[in-house]
């Protein structure tokens, strides 16, 4: 009797360790009634946790990480950049969207590129450059939603960029990635590649220039990026070049406040920002992967992720189809984020059989980085920010140590597709923030990334809605990927998907490219979420990346 005892007591205590050791994610959620700053560089999240710890709000927390990422890691955001902002104020109860991308100038056209014998948008150079959104998104976002003096946010930042931080992983694998380009120029030669090369993994990387260029915006605020000496090192830099930015195409600039779209998964409300960013498709592939019942045998087996897949070729033909800058073209939010539309979407879906071209519907009309920050008393930001490609189009400012950013290269040269080509501009966006509530619930989260960010956030929602699991194990669940910027039946997964499913799904059709277990393929994300009856903030990073989900420090006495 008294072994059996002994035994029940061993089995009970083995099971009970492990629902907490034995588990499909490597990482545990932070917890805290604290803030948390999550983020893809650890010195970025602390940063922002430092902020928190001032006295900041999650706005402050944000833009301070966000600054410090333009430091550490400069080949994916900067102020060179473009930035997208979902917001929500708890003191209100009101959610917020800030669109900062920027317009191309109004020298660039069709017909000034066709004078060059350019046929198609260059892919980097000064002719793919937009003007840079990410400093004005700073601004308005910090006078609407900051406590903190606008230049205690950028210490940091300039602390790193004077005194060096160490290469981490990731960014130097990026870093490796784009030393082709960066040799093409003198300036980011000098900048980016010290002694002639890319800095060593573990080498201290400083950047003066950027300091500078940091310090002007810390003093002079905005201004000094968009009319003051910043503008004016843009403008002489991009005519050394042959480029068409002017003065005036800086300094007429400025964000844009816009409403969050939305639609509800399951009694969630899931938002994202309307176009010119790409967020509709996440919706979209939401609102038809609802037509469907969540698959028994989980998120990775083969009739879940055909359902997906098939879901995201639909949402992402109507996508390229039709986004655009909203001020130049009509483009049918409504009609596409319908149900009874993802309804006939998902009419097409064969369950045995891969289809490669779906095509676009008829709606009825009517290299990045994600961070983001809870503060104490709830308040949530939902950052994106990127210079598109690896250092963007390559060209680095003048004494200014940031390289500007490529967004241009998402125009088309066809008159008669809605994101043509036109001066004052925007162009088609890649990166979108998110965010999505219930009952006493809020998230904001994001998963960087190119053409990967609708379908990643619709495997987030779905794995913490559909499936049960946790921010950090949403995060960090295996995911799929599309190959490139067209819809196709070639699809990139992760080995962590069981090699019976990968084979049923190559049965069906589809032709898949398997990389490593993490592969930053998949978007490097993060995620916040605050229970407004508990006041519990928790925290998750994705293991993709170089960050972590950093708690605000406790003050304390010594």
């Amino acid at each position: 009797m008294l072994r059996t005892i002994i035994l029940l007591v061993f089995l009970l205590a083995v099971n009970m360790g492990s629902f907490a050791q034995d588990r499909s994610y490597g990482r545990s959620v932070v917890m805290t009634k604290g803030g948390i700053v999550a983020t893809s560089h650890y010195l970025a999240s602390q940063a922002g946790a430092q902020i928190l710890a001032k006295g900041g709000t999650a706005m402050d927390a944000t833009i301070a990480a966000n600054a410090v990422l333009g430091v550490t890691d400069p080949m994916s955001n900067g102020m060179g950049g473009d930035l997208f902002l979902i917001y929500w104020d708890a003191k209100s109860g009101k959610l917020y969207g800030l669109n900062s991308s920027g317009w191309a100038p109004r020298g660039l056209s069709m017909e000034f590129l066709a004078k060059q014998g350019i046929t198609s948008m260059p892919g980097y150079g000064i002719h793919s450059v937009t003007v840079p959104g990410a400093v004005e998104g700073w601004s308005q976002a910090h006078q609407r939603f900051g406590r903190l003096p606008w230049k205690d946010l950028f210490v940091p930042a300039i602390y790193y960029a004077d005194h060096g931080f160490a290469v981490p992983e990731i960014v130097h694998g990026y870093w490796v990635g784009a030393e082709d380009k960066l040799q093409k120029t003198s300036e980011s030669r000098k900048v980016f590649l010290p002694g002639g090369n890319v800095p060593e993994l573990g080498a201290m990387f400083s950047n003066p220039d950027v300091g500078k260029a940091l310090r002007l915006v810390a003093e002079q605020g905005r201004d000094a990026f968009y009319k003051g000496e910043i503008a004016q090192a843009i403008v002489k830099t991009s005519a050394s070049f042959g480029g068409t930015m002017q003065l005036d195409d800086l300094a007429d600039f400025s964000a844009e406040w816009v409403e969050p779209i939305s639609i509800d998964y399951r009694g969630w409300k899931i938002y994202e920002l309307p176009p010119n960013v790409q967020g509709m498709a996440a919706l979209e592939m939401l609102n038809i992967m609802s037509t469907f019942q969540p698959d028994s045998g989980g998120p990775q087996n083969t009739v879940e992720l055909h359902k997906k897949i098939e879901a995201m070729k639909l949402a992402y033909a109507d996508l390229y189809r039709y986004n655009a800058d909203p001020k130049f073209a009509k483009v049918p939010v409504d009609g596409l984020l319908s149900k009874t539309y993802a309804a006939q979407r998902a009419a097409l879906i064969n369950p045995n059989k891969a289809n490669c071209n779906p095509g676009a519907g008829n709606p009825a009309t009517s290299d990045t980085v994600y961070l983001a920050a809870v503060d104490k008393d709830g308040n949530i930001a939902s950052l994106i920010q990127s210079n598109y490609s690896e250092f963007g189009s390559g060209i680095v400012v003048n004494g200014m140590g940031f390289a500007l950013q490529n967004r241009g290269a998402l125009f088309v040269l066809d008159a008669n597709h809605p994101n043509v080509l036109q001066p004052r501009k925007r162009p088609f966006h890649t990166i979108i923030p998110a965010f999505m509530e219930k009952g006493d619930v809020r998230i904001g989260f994001g998963i960087m990334g190119g053409a990967n960010q609708p379908l990643a956030h619709a495997q987030f929602v779905s794995n913490f809605v559909d499936y049960g699991m946790n921010i950090q194990a949403a995060v960090e669940a295996p995911r799929f990927t599309v190959a490139s910027n067209t819809v196709s039946c070639d699809i990139v997964l992760e080995s962590r998907i069981k090699p019976e499913v990968l084979q049923a799904l190559r049965d069906k059709g589809h032709n898949l490219i398997v990389h490593k277990e993490y592969s930053v393929l998949m978007g490097r994300g993060q995620a916040v979420m605050h229970n407004s009856k508990s006041g519990m903030n928790s925290g998750a990073s994705d293991p993709r990346a170089d960050g972590v989900a950093e708690p605000e420090p406790p003050e304390m006495q010594f």
